[in-house]
């Protein structure tokens, strides 16, 4: 059976710029945003792979001169998202770029100023950066909005009711096991008081479990399954470690009781992380002790 269940802290190098200086957005809006976006490379603005990776960082790096926390290339499962595409439009490009949120839903969309189809096509950083600071405020507008219209929306993950978790489908098992590892994961944690969902709106927690296979020596495989729990505003908070050695090809059907002992393991883990970070209530202090009648 899986063991060695080992919650380890969160990484300290994600841009956290609302961490202890809010900044002029969250002046605005009285309290720092609850959301992280991610700018996304996209095949869909004219632009070279490399070129859209540049042109991704080139906006993540202006909004986040509007106060607006942004990262460029990967996401957390939590992330509402920024994709750029572009239309030629004769001798012009027209940059476009939409707002979505962690479930993918369109929010909303900003359209850029046109650049001259041959510069466009020239690309370099001098052109990627003048037409992300030309869309960044923008976008840092229309996310001011859409946050502050939500806030008044569903505010079950800050307070009152159960803790909210979205739980990404289990990646990378063999067999079975993405499939079985999500449902015993499912019900583990809602077996500790939390409401788990498969969908962003409305959780302040995400959860992701990877699993990773490796031979090992005398016909036995190593497994690897990392849990990985996130915040909204895109904090990795911490992970939970599951390292054992298996005969080989043992999990290449069903995992069976397997999924049960490794997701009875990982939830407490996961719920540990998640306390840490302040999302559990402490409990209601114990009343004191009624006096004893003396006799």
């Amino acid at each position: 059976m899986l063991g060695l269940a080992a919650a380890l802290p969160g990484c300290g190098d994600l841009p956290q710029p609302f961490r202890g200086q809010p900044g002029a957005l969250a002046t605005r809006l009285a309290r720092p945003p609850a959301y992280r976006l991610a700018v996304l490379p996209s095949e869909g603005a004219l632009l070279t792979d490399a070129e859209a990776e540049r042109f991704a960082r080139e906006l993540a790096e202006a909004l986040m001169a509007q106060d607006v926390p942004a990262v460029s290339g990967s996401s957390f499962p939590l992330d509402w998202q920024v994709v750029a595409t572009a239309a030629r439009d004769g001798r012009q490009v027209l940059p476009r770029y939409a707002l979505r949120d962690a479930d993918g839903s369109l929010l909303g969309e900003v359209a850029g100023r046109p650049v001259a189809a041959a510069t466009w096509a020239e690309g370099g950083e001098a052109v990627l950066r003048q037409a992300a600071a030309d869309a960044a405020p923008e976008l840092a507008t229309l996310v001011a909005r859409v946050d502050a219209r939500r806030r008044t929306g569903d505010e079950r993950a800050s307070g009152g009711g159960p803790i909210v978790v979205l739980l990404r489908p289990v990646r990378g098992a063999p067999g079975d096991g993405n499939t079985s590892l999500t449902a015993r994961m499912t019900e583990r944690l809602a077996g500790l008081g939390m409401q788990v969902q498969d969908r962003a709106e409305g959780a302040g927690f995400a959860v992701q479990g990877v699993v990773a296979m490796a031979p090992a020596a005398a016909g036995r495989q190593r497994v690897e399954i990392v849990w990985t729990v996130s915040r909204r505003d895109g904090h990795d908070l911490g992970r939970v470690l599951q390292l054992n050695e298996v005969p080989a090809g043992s999990l290449n059907g069903f995992w069976g009781d397997v999924a049960f002992v490794v997701a009875d393991e990982a939830a407490g883990g996961v719920r540990d992380v998640i306390a840490n970070a302040g999302g559990f209530a402490p409990p209601p202090a114990p009343a004191p002790a009624a006096p004893t009648a003396q006799r």
